[in-house]
């Protein structure tokens, strides 16, 4: 009773409970924004933006509660989400109906979790932790907390690839603050997969806490469900970024994204980039800029055409400026101005005749956590 009661009062003053090299870790953060569209959208929804996509509203995007634990050779981590985000971050996820005495699944019934594992460490050389859960994907430098990204909106990239993996991974020293990493996964945003291969995952990275962090990703495997016009086609996917301290108010970050599966129509792919800055004024203010675009081609032959992997265009850009005010390090203060640009008419309000291939935001958003 004493000791739940010591965790319960940790949890809310945000502390950490550990008995000796172990123990446990809560953390907690809540995102809220609001945004405005120039374009004014007649139904309030600035497009292709997944996570900040809410004209002239005040907007609970996220709030996040979670732990993490540590006990000998075994750690995991547990983290609970609730908000806009969540429903966005599960929109891929697989639909499929149950039967008697099996149950259905869908994102409505995953959607508030963002990872859930646990790992164990086996003492075989230089030591091999073998995880196995839920976990935010390993693609790219952006994550999914507003406060561990530079910009408060997210790139083409991280929107149109992978946010999260179901599976299994082993990671292991490979020495000079490098680690190598396999894993098998369901697939792409699957924490049930919808089609019976898997996924295959082979990663290189060194030390992020490092001036110079590199890491290099190949992703493989059956993508299109079961029954898709489109056949069986086995997508590759590399991935590579580098994060740069250049001085000590300087950084920068590169991302580049390349993939493509070779389908009952031909070969579909993409080629997608990011490069971003940010500069320190000081311990408590920052100005951020990013540029991404993201480039697909879809297969087609004399019987058709494949169905568009990630955008409903042949292109899709954007450019980000971010001025993050943080005046203690569970406080950020975010404005954000963003110009989209699309190799078609997607922004705007869909069937007023009104759609544009532009569109410009500016954002305000708050973070505070644990």
């Amino acid at each position: 009773m004493v000791r739940a009661l010591a965790c319960s009062l940790l949890l809310f003053s945000g502390g950490a409970w550990a008995v000796g090299e172990d123990g446990v870790t809560f953390s907690g953060y809540v995102e809220g924004y609001v945004q405005w569209n120039v374009r004014e959208p007649a139904d309030g929804l600035t497009r292709l933006r997944g996570f900040d996509n809410r004209h002239a509203s005040l907007t609970l995007s996220n709030a996040a509660l979670g732990a993490s634990w540590k006990g000998g050779r075994g750690s995991g981590k547990l983290l609970l989400q609730v908000g806009a985000t969540p429903s966005s971050y599960y929109l891929s996820e697989p639909s499929l109906p149950g039967a008697p005495g099996a149950n259905g699944s869908s994102a409505a019934l995953w959607q508030f979790l963002q990872e859930a594992w646990g790992a164990y460490r086996v003492d075989v050389g230089p030591g091999v932790t073998v995880s196995a859960g839920l976990f935010t994907s390993p693609i790219g430098p952006e994550v999914v907390p507003v406060r561990d990204n530079w910009n408060w909106s997210r790139s083409n990239l991280f929107f149109g690839l992978p946010y999260y993996h179901a599976g299994v991974t082993a990671a292991v020293p490979v020495g000079r603050g490098w680690t190598a990493t396999a894993g098998v996964f369901n697939g792409w945003n699957a924490v049930v997969d919808s089609n019976p291969e898997k996924t295959v995952m082979l990663r290189t990275h060194s030390d992020a806490a490092s001036p110079l962090a590199l890491s290099f990703l190949y992703m493989g495997g059956v993508e299109r469900p079961a029954g898709a016009p489109e056949g069986r086609p086995f997508r590759h996917l590399l991935d590579a970024h580098a994060t740069w301290l250049v001085l000590d108010r300087l950084s920068l970050i590169a991302h580049v994204d390349l993939g493509g599966e070779r389908n009952r129509f031909g070969l579909s792919g993409w080629a997608a980039a990011a490069l971003s800055a940010r500069w320190a004024f000081s311990e408590t203010l920052s100005l951020a800029a990013r540029a991404d675009g993201f480039r697909e081609w879809r297969a087609r032959d004399g019987e058709g055409t494949a169905e568009a992997l990630f955008w409903p265009v042949p292109w899709v850009a954007s450019g980000t400026v971010t001025l993050d005010f943080h005046p203690e390090p569970s406080l950020s203060i975010r404005l954000e101005g963003r110009h989209d640009h699309a190799g078609g008419d997607v922004y705007g309000t869909q069937g007023a005749g009104v759609l544009r291939p532009v569109q410009d935001t500016v954002t305000l958003g708050l973070v505070a956590g644990f």
